[in-house]
């Protein structure tokens, strides 16, 4: 019996060391062996292709998806998707600023995104027709460059370049807006020195669905600022990235989302520092009202054994009007290095600060009045690093709308 057994078990050992899953002295699959100067390393690898066969099914037990609702995608994570709607673009930039149509064969298509997900992947694929938005060397632009996405209903795919070359300065807002369902990549390029502001505003309809990946990648001294704004859609899935290109690149992501009864809102960012003496700093807010309102936040930040001098911080708050909502809160923080400025990360879900309301109260203010004063400043400090007052002024006004749904005598104190 004993010879069997360890017969059966050399058979298995060739066999994954033939595959690379075993080597001498693990024991475990896919695993690098330990040595004394080095402990194994039993993280999974990720992969990255354009091609989705590169992936396996996606089933929603892993990590990357379990939160995520797979049939409300329709399609859109597992090819089965049939392409028969469209979304009609429009940029308003000026003379200044290169606006072009562009192919999946253009050069800068996977220049700064290779899909790391299914979904990912046939988004890039199959998009027909992209955006290319440059912004040339040297060039300060005044008024922002507005790129409007409006879905016509129907299955689609999109792919947006925004190319911001060495020492150029720039504001672009990305306003997603009516319905359908909607895949697509955004690929952000930030020169040395450049400076660039990404609004990306998702307001569309009701029973609209949006998979998107958004990576930015930070040149050297270049600073880059993302600010994601989520209030409508059946279902909307950001993934946010960030690599830098050389020392001292600033980013900061900036995050707000509303989430009513039914809608599923979800943002799962990434930030790698691999090169030394770059910052990051992430903050991201959601409220929630209704019956099965959800919002789901992960935030992945990566400190590389060449990082030194990294400096990075995340935050997460979740605020729940109604008590059927649910936010789900994940920050990871991974740090290979201990030569670094600074690392943290925070979260916290709660629900209204009974002392806040009754201060307000207090004061003669009505409760229901009290309640959205306090929404209000929860979203302030996001709201306000826009830096476009009309743009600002607008969104508090969709989130004051949002806040009427809700009768006061529903949401409890």
């Amino acid at each position: 019996m004993a010879s069997a057994m360890e017969a059966a078990l050399s058979t298995e050992r060739a066999a994954l060391k033939e595959t690379g899953g075993l080597m001498e002295g693990s024991v475990a699959v896919n695993v690098t062996p330990s040595t004394p100067k080095k402990p194994a390393d039993a993280r999974t690898a990720q992969v990255h292709s354009t091609d989705p066969d590169a992936f396996a099914r996606i089933t929603g037990r892993e990590e990357e998806w379990r939160f995520t609702p797979l049939a409300r995608l329709h399609g859109l994570h597992d090819g089965t998707a049939v392409v028969d709607g469209k979304v009609d673009i429009t940029v308003d930039a000026p003379d200044t600023v290169r606006v072009e149509q562009i192919g999946p064969d253009h050069a800068l298509v996977g220049s700064v995104l290779v899909p790391a997900d299914r979904s990912a992947a046939y988004a890039m694929r199959d998009f027909s027709c992209g955006t290319l938005v440059t912004v040339p060397r040297d060039t300060v632009v005044e008024q922002p460059v507005t790129i409007d996405v409006r879905g016509t209903g129907g299955t689609a795919y999109g792919h947006v370049v925004v190319d911001v070359e060495p020492f150029a300065h720039a504001v672009v807002v990305l306003a997603h807006s009516g319905t359908g369902r909607y895949s697509a990549s955004v690929e952000v390029r930030v020169g040395d020195s450049a400076s660039l502001t990404l609004v990306s505003l998702q307001e569309w309809e009701p029973d609209a669905v949006h998979l998107g990946a958004q990576a930015a990648r930070v040149g050297r001294d270049a600073r880059y600022r993302s600010i994601v704004v989520t209030l409508g859609g059946d279902l909307v899935r950001l993934v946010p990235t960030v690599s830098y290109d050389g020392p001292g690149g600033d980013a900061e992501l900036l995050g707000l989302s509303f989430a009513d009864a039914a809608q599923h809102l979800e943002h799962r960012l990434r930030v790698d520092h691999a090169v030394p003496h770059c910052k990051s700093r992430v903050t991201y807010k959601s409220a929630l009202q209704g019956d099965r309102a959800h919002t789901v936040w992960i935030g992945d930040v990566v400190i590389r054994a060449a990082a030194v001098g990294t400096d990075t911080y995340e935050l997460n708050r979740n605020l729940l009007l109604t008590p059927e909502a649910r936010a789900d809160s994940v920050p990871n923080l991974e740090i290979e290095t201990g030569e670094i400025a600074g690392a943290g990360h925070a979260s916290a879900t709660g629900r209204f600060d009974d002392e806040q309301l009754f201060y307000l109260q207090a004061r003669g203010i009505p409760a229901d009045v009290a309640r959205r004063m306090v929404v209000r400043g929860f979203f302030a400090d996001v709201l306000s690093q826009i830096g476009i007052p009309a743009l600002e002024e607008r969104l508090l006004g969709a989130v004051e709308a949002e806040l009427t749904r809700v009768l006061p005598e529903e949401t409890p104190a």
